[in-house]
């Protein structure tokens, strides 16, 4: 299993326990770091753009400390084809370095804000699906992708988060009727030190009750991001684009080991 970040450095579930894979080049397309001095936010292009092709939108959040050239290293190891990719940076600067994702009511909406200001000039550059837009982040990161795709879920088709938790407080589930089937995946790690199993099933539990559509997927490792998870974010949110359901990710589904 290839590691990016380690701790060091820095109403249906699904769970499975995935294989090693493969990781990809990290400079296998062009990333454009943000356009002008002081800019929140760094853009992906997939290998050989199409213009005339609208593309979804993969917009990537980073971990605390972090900022929007993450999305450097991340993207090409998600896919260097079918994305464009949108690195946004926390909108607090961290306590030793970086940035953050302040879970607070000010820290919510300049994160909101700074999310669609990103999309925005996404969309002045390139080709976009306007119904194909993916949140996604990691750690408080994705737990900010969580909670900004829940407050706007006609402006996302779907969320995902590598060992963020679900955001509590604020109301995170305030348009509870709108947000029935809306699709989430969340990554697990088995053995993370800040996100307990029992913090996962009791989300999984609040979840259901709320209607939404959720995918969990547990890896055997601590509180890291591998090429593994980044791997199985791709393949998630090509389900989400295709309506198609990819044939090991079904096989893998049904392991009676999921869990062990």
């Amino acid at each position: 299993m290839n590691r990016l970040f380690a701790p060091a450095e820095l109403p249906t579930a699904t769970t499975t326990k995935p294989p090693p894979t493969e990781h990809r080049r990290v400079d296998a397309a062009r990333v454009h770091r943000p356009v002008r001095l002081g800019e929140p936010c760094s853009f992906f292009t997939p290998q050989n753009y199409e213009a005339n092709y609208a593309y979804p939108l993969l917009i990537w959040l980073h971990s605390a400390g972090g900022d929007e050239r993450q999305l450097a290293r991340v993207l090409p190891l998600v896919s260097t084809r079918n994305y464009v990719g949108l690195g946004v940076r926390g909108p607090v600067a961290g306590p030793h370095r970086g940035y953050a994702w302040p879970q607070t009511a000010d820290g919510i909406v300049a994160a909101e804000q700074q999310i669609m200001e990103a999309i925005a000039k996404a969309r002045d550059r390139f080709n976009i699906h306007t119904d194909r837009v993916y949140l996604a982040g990691y750690e408080s990161g994705g737990t900010m992708a969580f909670r900004i795709a829940l407050r706007n879920p006609e402006r996302f088709a779907a969320a995902a988060s590598i060992g963020g938790p679900l955001p509590e407080g604020h109301r995170p589930l305030a348009r509870l009727t709108q947000l029935r089937k809306f699709p989430l995946l969340l990554a697990h790690c088995r053995d993370s030190q800040t996100y307990s199993i029992d913090r996962v099933c009791h989300e999984l539990k609040l979840v259901h009750s709320a209607g939404m559509g959720v995918t969990l997927r547990q890896y055997p490792c601590g509180d890291e991001l591998t090429t593994q998870m980044l791997h199985d974010l791709d393949v998630w949110v090509m389900e989400q684009v295709t309506g198609i359901v990819a044939a090991d990710q079904h096989e893998r589904a049904e392991s009676p080991n999921d869990w062990n």
